[in-house]
């Protein structure tokens, strides 16, 4: 699977033109640049993309421009989960329909299912399609753990070829790949420490504005060149600085925008970044290189 989907994914965001709605021609520019700049493809309508806040049309109107602007350059997965089941398994009927080439299910958030409950839900969504499913794992924002012994069990769906770990425990991130689950970094500071677990890659934000330097970390660690993945990760530091500065996916619009990317503003609850975050995106960007430093 990872000679299919690649092994760094940009969980692209969503552009939205003035009066809120979706901004194709810039999404379309967007993920031609992505891929042009590092990235194996785009995971479309994840909570980067302000899925919470899309239509179910909507979703799958960026699901198809992603397609035809990238489909024979980049894979395209878009996010299928939700807290409903039900709701779960629609989204990932129509994502097989539009043939992508995964889907990324996030756990049931809210609602807080028992782990068993978790089995359940991923038996379900998996059943609906023979495309790849990547399960999200991601604790801080839904609540609950997919547990080790969980895991194992649904390593045991057929479909089920990966995880999407936004968990630092390096322990059970050695479980997932003892699974032989592709093994990609869900935040953006595990990517390294996942390759040498034995992981694949990561589905990041950051590569929005590094994805030539984390090809390379990726690139230098394949070739056994430790060090010199080592000495790239370090100089990121301000990459994953910047995506502390607010909740995403608001610092990473701001930083876009300052890099010249229109990608307009963002759906409410979410709010753009005020005049001291955008000061400390800035700062940020200046330290990558990327941005000259601002003059007096």
């Amino acid at each position: 699977m990872a000679r299919v989907l690649g092994e760094i994914l940009t969980a692209i965001v969503t552009p939205f033109k003035a009066d809120g709605s979706l901004d194709l021609d810039a999404f379309r520019a967007l993920a031609r640049h992505l891929v042009e700049n590092g990235s194996d493809g785009v995971v479309v309508a994840g909570s980067t993309g302000e899925a919470p806040t899309l239509s179910d049309d909507e979703r799958f109107t960026l699901v198809q421009a992603a397609q035809d602007e990238i489909g024979d350059r980049g894979s395209v997965v878009v996010g299928t989960g939700t807290y409903s089941t039900q709701h779960s398994v629609h989204l990932t009927q129509r994502a097989h329909e539009l043939g992508v080439d995964a889907v990324l299910v996030v756990t049931p958030y809210y609602n807080k299912p028992p782990q068993r409950g978790i089995v359940e839900h991923f038996r379900a969504v998996a059943a609906t399609t023979d495309r790849p499913v990547i399960v999200y794992n991601i604790p801080s924002r839904v609540v609950i753990n997919i547990e080790p012994a969980t895991m194992s069990v649904l390593a045991e769906i057929d479909n089920v070829t990966a995880v999407k770990q936004a968990n630092p425990d390096l322990e059970e991130a050695k479980h997932i790949v003892s699974l032989s689950l592709e093994l990609y970094a869900g935040d953006d500071d595990l990517v390294l420490p996942f390759l040498e677990l034995g992981g694949t890659g990561g589905v990041c934000v950051h590569t929005h504005i590094v994805g030539p330097q984390v090809r390379q970390l990726v690139r230098r660690f394949q070739a056994g060149d430790i060090e010199a993945a080592r000495q790239i990760d370090r100089k990121l530091a301000p990459a994953i600085e910047l995506l502390r500065i607010a909740p995403n996916p608001i610092a990473i619009k701001r930083a876009l925008e300052l890099l010249g990317h229109d990608v307009g503003g963002l759906r409410l609850p979410l709010v753009e970044a005020d005049d001291d975050e955008t000061t400390a995106i800035r700062d940020c960007l200046e330290r990558l290189g990327l941005l000259q430093p601002a003059t007096v």
